[in-house]
């Protein structure tokens, strides 16, 4: 796979909606940003759908739109010409379409305000976002099924921190995304999320790569562990410097 326009489209999609992931991916070897690159412009173009229109049904079309692409990768038929899709129709298997599938299913939940009816269902959607997506870049990168469980424990830290940093915007949005938003809660999550970060410890290198994307989810879950109320002012900035540090030192650890 030669690094064409296409591909280059879809970096500066994840350069532009996902500035954690493309700093990450750029610290990856050029074979990886290959393969990262489509996945992170997919989830990039998926995760903003519900948002950039007030009409649910349009909504839901253009998450449809997604679904039908999987679905012809999935089936082995010609995937519709696209930057995206058609990089991806490269890389993925029919397996791997299927389960991105379920990704895009679980962000129908970005397009109404309801709140999840538990903690249970918050983790639910996480999963089958952020840890369907981690799990899928480590399987392009040649993961062994075998590190699928460990891979998403971990990915559960990832999508916590990130979900954590989002939270003051969807608020603001009229969304309700979390079940039980008060400081001390916040802090129990963030600390129950850094115990998952362990499972990281099995991993093979290729699933450790694809990590990577999450370099900033210890530092993160950390800050909100110890002063949650910084959730609500927006106050979980990094300075440049430390993340610069923070994603070298995971890059050479080959840990987050």
């Amino acid at each position: 796979m030669t690094f064409d326009a296409n591909l280059t489209a879809c970096a500066g999609l994840v350069q532009h909606g996902d500035p954690d992931r493309f700093a990450a991916t750029m610290a990856s070897p050029l074979s990886t940003r290959r393969r990262l690159f489509p996945l992170y412009a997919f989830n990039v173009e998926v995760a903003r759908a519900p948002w950039v229109t007030k009409e649910p049904m349009i909504a839901e079309m253009r998450l449809q739109w997604w679904r039908d692409a999987l679905e012809e990768i999935a089936e082995g038929r010609p995937p519709r010409r696209h930057e995206v899709v058609t990089p991806m129709a490269r890389m993925l298997t029919p397996d791997q379409a299927r389960a991105l599938d379920t990704l895009v299913a679980a962000r129908r939940w970005d397009i109404g305000t309801e709140a999840f009816e538990d903690e249970t269902a918050l983790w639910r959607y996480l999963d089958a976002t952020t840890g369907t997506l981690l799990w899928t870049a480590a399987a392009s990168l040649g993961a062994p099924a075998g590190d699928e469980a460990a891979l998403r424990q971990t990915a559960r830290a990832v999508a916590l921190a990130n979900w954590m940093l989002a939270l003051p915007e969807l608020e603001a949005r009229g969304k309700r995304p979390m079940h039980d938003g008060r400081p001390e809660t916040l802090a129990v999550l963030a600390k129950g999320a850094l115990t998952d970060l362990a499972a990281q410890s099995v991993l093979s290198p290729a699933a450790h790569q694809a990590l990577l994307s999450g370099w900033r989810a210890r530092h993160i879950l950390k800050t909100v562990s110890k002063h949650p109320q910084r959730v609500a002012r927006a106050a979980l900035v990094t300075p440049d410097l430390h993340r610069s540090i923070t994603l070298i030192r995971a890059r050479l650890l080959g840990r987050i």
